[in-house]
């Protein structure tokens, strides 16, 4: 009647799921409760013709509503189904689930089937009876089960678990991270596109005025100081050529990598740089939204949640435990006789064990187990901070950039217009070459700096749409995948994650 007590209790505790670990409490944000206000803050984007988020937090909107070239949407799709990276993050994700059913599968008892046979030759001198050769023949079931009295074994589950979620979080990261660095370099690769053709046009321009200034020279015209300087942009001209055209297969090389496969031949038609028309009015939230929207938020609260629970499997070690071990089949010394009336056999032998001296072993586990809390409390807290500066970052760029970019416009436009005058007046010979020359120089320079912008403002864009939380759902209104959603991208599959939960 004890025994049956005794496992009705065991039973009980093992129900409620009862561990030491410690009551955990997420520690408060360590950042103001609104980003930054005031300032370049305050200045929003208002470029016409401009696509409007209408209100939707950046984790709502798919990543084929915010990206609407045809081209980039096609990449992001091939990169998220052949990149290596993504497939590694997403086989740690496979192999944390399959470390967590090992331990979980510590709460239950084992139950093998056995069977044994063996003989023995004893000395005719010790011998009863004469009989030096024994036998004996076993067929059974073993069984074993450690009780869960203090929680180590579910404290070590829960550790499991929030590790195993902690990796769908770090997949999560990675397929968003993904997103946003196909995007990127693809920008990069219009970018090069578009500074290819500045610098083709200012070496066709400089070649023609070379063309000419060569001719007066020849002529005795013109003087070898104009010659040389006509030279001189012909010159630069050239190895920036050379340089943007290295520059343009490595972006490109870098896509491929991304993308995990080579550029398919049959890619749609995409966008001009300057026709990228991404949303530019993503509102920013609360800095307490991260908290839910940024999974390598997530990652670090599920690592502090692991780290509390081995708190309570530390505390657990300096409390006995109960084992309880048993077996039931028959026995016999005839293999013909084991399923024989009154062969049947069976032990039972619970143990309990008691640490009395380890050396300062469970100490030195529980204090490293608090320490190891501590570092991860920081670690959290840390990933809150970045978070926060990232999108404040963003803010500050998104809010400046469209003036920024303005203001260069003209500028390119004025200095047009200054070499277009300079030639018109060296022509006359109202002026020297040298005025045409920085002219077009500066015209060069100007051009390169709007193209560069205009890369910088998107990029920017992108990035802050990372930074709020946005790539993981493909279109806008569709339900959000679990983080260990299955390996395929769009694929439908019961989340695996909620199974584990409820299995906690």
């Amino acid at each position: 009647m004890q025994k049956h007590s005794l496992i009705a209790v065991a039973v009980a505790l093992l129900a409620a799921g009862c561990t030491m670990a410690p009551h955990y409490q997420r520690p408060a944000a360590p950042v103001t409760a609104t980003f930054p206000t005031g300032g370049v803050y305050d200045t929003q984007p208002g470029a016409t013709g401009a696509r409007s988020a209408n209100g939707q937090a950046a984790a709502d909107i798919g990543w084929r509503e915010f990206f609407i070239d045809p081209r980039m949407q096609r990449l992001i799709e091939i990169a998220l189904k052949n990149n290596r990276d993504l497939r590694v993050s997403v086989l740690n994700m496979q192999a944390s689930q399959a470390q967590y059913r090992i331990v979980r599968a510590g709460l239950f008892p084992t139950l093998n089937a056995a069977a044994s046979g063996s003989a023995q030759r004893t000395p005719r001198d010790l011998a009863l009876f004469d009989q030096t050769i024994s036998r004996s023949y076993s067929v059974g079931l073993n069984a074993s089960w450690e009780i869960d009295f203090f929680g180590r074994i579910q404290s070590l589950k829960d550790q499991a678990l929030a590790i195993y979620l902690g990796t769908a979080q770090a997949r999560k990261a990675a397929e968003i991270a993904l997103v946003s660095q196909v995007a990127n370099q693809y920008l990069t690769v219009l970018e090069l596109d578009d500074l290819l053709k500045v610098t083709q046009d200012t070496l066709t321009t400089s070649q023609e005025s070379y063309r000419i200034t060569k001719l007066q020279f020849d002529n005795g015209t013109g003087s070898e100081l104009d010659l040389r300087q006509a030279q001189t942009v012909v010159e630069t001209a050239t190895a920036n050529l050379q340089s943007q055209e290295r520059l343009r297969a490595q972006a490109e090389n870098a896509l491929v990598l991304l993308l995990g496969e080579p550029l398919p031949a049959d890619l749609p038609p995409g966008l001009r740089l300057g026709d990228q028309n991404l949303l530019t009015d993503i509102p920013a939230g609360l800095p307490s939204d991260l908290l839910t929207r940024r999974p390598d938020i997530m990652e670090a609260e599920e690592n502090l949640l692991a780290a509390n629970a081995n708190i309570g499997a530390a505390r657990a070690a300096f409390f006995p435990k109960v084992s309880l071990t048993g077996s039931f089949g028959t026995l016999s010394p005839t293999l013909g006789g084991l399923f024989k009336p009154g062969s049947a056999a069976w032990s039972f032998a619970p143990s309990i064990t008691l640490p009395i001296f380890e050396g300062g072993q469970n100490v030195a586990n529980l204090n490293l187990a608090n320490i190891q809390k501590n570092a991860q409390i920081a670690t959290y807290e840390k990933a809150i901070q970045t978070a926060f500066r990232e999108v404040a970052d963003g803010l500050a760029a998104r809010g400046t950039f469209d003036q920024q970019i303005q203001a260069l416009e003209r500028n390119t436009f004025a200095e047009q217009r200054r070499l277009d005058l300079s030639n018109l007046r060296y022509t006359n010979g109202v002026d020297s070459y040298l005025a045409v020359l920085t002219a077009q120089t500066d015209l060069y320079t100007s051009q390169q700096l709007l193209v560069t912008a205009r890369l910088e403002r998107l990029q920017n864009l992108v990035t802050l749409y990372q930074a709020l939380g946005g790539g993981w759902i493909e279109r806008t209104g569709e339900q959000p995948r679990p983080a260990d959603a299955p390996v395929d991208y769009g694929a439908a599959s019961a989340p695996v994650a909620a199974s584990a939960a409820n299995a906690s």
